[in-house]
């Protein structure tokens, strides 16, 4: 027991001059931050850090002191940075974020364009966000409306991209990379399936049932109960309701909103039969203006990172450093690349907030192509 006392006594001596050690070297990084507050200079130097870190992992005496050298080292050297990054923003060198705070998102008299037809759950959405003094108009695929805001068409497009039970819209995360498109707002709708039948049409009639391919496997359950019925899928539950309608046969069904039922003057056949309670999609309010409410409080951004271990890590933690709480991360391949992946992150935040604005400094000075996709 006394060996162990004396064993532990010796850790605490060494511990003690670690963060001795520490504190002396984030005093000489505030330094060097002056230096490169009067010279311009940039925080991160990634050739000179990936020579420090060889150095001194050549110092270890075996294999496994190295790797803890080079994380020891690599967080050592992050810490540094994030400490730079804060003193040149206490000294105003916050960079220049390219977008204008307004007090609101115009929310009349505005054109606004939706992907799939009406009654879809876009237009609800739509509906919900926006005012009814507005011009709106339908296209059939989700980049048509990309390229109707981004040529000036519309002001405003709805799009989702999230479902509760689906997951994320993956489409529409290579869409807001290829367009110079931003997100300003955002809009839930509860996804209440509803079997719809023409007004004159039976539970007893329906042979052949229409919807999008997630809304008949979100309704599992209940289709599970009518076997015999054929299950065709549609490009979205809207157009299986006008399907249903125009086609005028009472042995069909669409599974669809109530919303669409209203529409296409369907009769709601069974109710609410969807198997998720909670099941809601999220949709995005996308303008080609660089705007952004005052009391906006979300942040979505997209960038790369160099292929090497740690790196993710070191760019997630500007979110810990600076108290900014991440929502959600997504990851897409990048085209023509195999096997490399861009990040798409969701935080709580503004872009006038001081830590969102270190954040995203240290962020786009350490990752790859960081873009600012909204703040909404």
């Amino acid at each position: 027991m006394e060996n162990l006392l004396e064993l532990r006594n010796e850790i605490d001596a060494i511990d003690r001059e670690i963060v001795d050690l520490f504190q002396k070297r984030m005093k000489i990084s505030s330094e060097v931050a002056e230096y490169k507050i009067s010279t311009g200079k940039k925080v991160f130097d990634r050739t000179r850090e990936a020579q420090k870190i060889q150095a001194v992992t050549e110092l270890a005496d075996n294999d496994f002191n190295r790797h803890g050298i080079e994380e020891l080292f690599q967080q050592i050297m992050s810490m540094s940075r994030k400490l730079q990054y804060q003193l040149l923003a206490k000294n105003g060198v916050v960079g220049r974020l390219p977008f204008i705070a307004v007090e609101g998102i115009e929310k009349s008299r505005v054109r606004v364009v939706f992907q799939g037809v009406e009654g879809a759950y876009s237009e609800a959405a739509m509906k919900a966000f926006f005012q009814e003094d507005i011009t709106s108009f339908h296209v059939e695929h989700w980049r048509d409306a990309m390229e109707a805001i981004a040529e000036g068409s519309a002001d405003f497009a709805v799009l989702p991209i999230e479902n509760s039970t689906a997951g994320s819209v993956s489409d529409m995360y290579d869409l807001l990379m290829e367009f110079e498109n931003y997100i300003v707002g955002e809009q839930v709708i509860r996804c209440q399936h509803n079997l719809l039948g023409l007004p004159d049409a039976e539970l007893s009639d329906i042979q052949t049932v229409y919807s999008h391919s997630q809304a008949l496997s979100q309704c599992k359950e209940y289709l599970g109960s009518h076997r015999d019925w054929k299950q065709i899928p549609m490009v979205n539950t809207a157009m299986a309701a006008k399907k249903v309608k125009e086609d005028g046969d009472r042995t069909q069904a669409a599974i669809a909103s109530a919303f669409a039922g209203e529409k296409f003057g369907l009769k709601i056949l069974a109710d609410k039969i969807y198997d998720n309670e909670a099941n809601s999609t999220r949709f995005i309010i996308v303008t080609n203006q660089r705007i952004f409410r005052w009391d906006a409080k979300k942040i979505s951004i997209s960038f790369e990172v160099p292929h090497v271990s740690g790196s993710l890590y070191n760019i997630l933690s500007h979110f810990i450093y600076n108290n900014l709480n991440m929502t959600k991360i997504e990851s897409r391949p990048i085209p023509g690349r195999n096997w490399e992946y861009r990040f798409f992150v969701d935080f709580e935040g503004n872009l006038n907030d001081g830590g969102v604005k270190n954040a995203l400094r240290g962020i786009r000075e350490e990752a790859n192509n960081m873009r600012i996709l909204g703040n909404y």
